[in-house]
Order: structure tokens, then sequence, then C-alpha cells
């Protein structure tokens, strides 16, 4: 691989990183801890929505994420053929 092939592996790396990081931020703070209250007036599953996300919805997301970035970087990997 090539120095340009490495930069622009490292630069799709990082923007899939950075997407993923807004993504954990916007659930973990805003739907969790800044939107709590307003989230609250939803009943999911019978439990107040904000609760729901703070306990379980961003431990799923959480989860979720784990599994989008290891989709990703195969697809990645594949792309610009960065074999270990």
């Amino acid at each position: 691989m090539d120095e340009q092939q490495r930069l622009a592996y490292w630069r799709a790396n990082t923007a899939l990183i950075r997407n993923l990081l807004i993504v954990w931020a916007l659930v973990s703070l805003v739907f969790s801890i800044l939107l709590v209250e307003t989230l609250n007036k939803i009943q999911f599953f019978g439990v107040p929505f904000g609760f729901w996300m703070a306990q379980q919805g961003s431990i799923l997301v959480f989860v979720v994420l784990i599994f989008i970035y290891a989709f990703q970087m195969d697809k990645l990997d594949q792309k610009y053929n960065n074999k270990k």
C-alpha cells in the first residue's frame, strides 16, 4: 500500500470513529441526561422513555455501535486491501 492509500485509509478510519463517537455522545449525553425529563413524558414498555434510554437503551446502542464498527472496518480493510 502506498502512502496515498495509507492516508486515505486512515482518513476513512478516523471519519468512521468520529461519526460513531457522535452517535455515542448523542445517546449517552443528550438522550440519557440532557433530555431525560422531556423523554420521560413518553412511555416505553410501561416505563418512562428517558429512564429506559439511560438504563437499557444506551447499552443496546453501544453494542450496536461495536458491531457497526467491526462490519465497517472489515469493508474498509477489503477496500484498501489491508491484510494483516
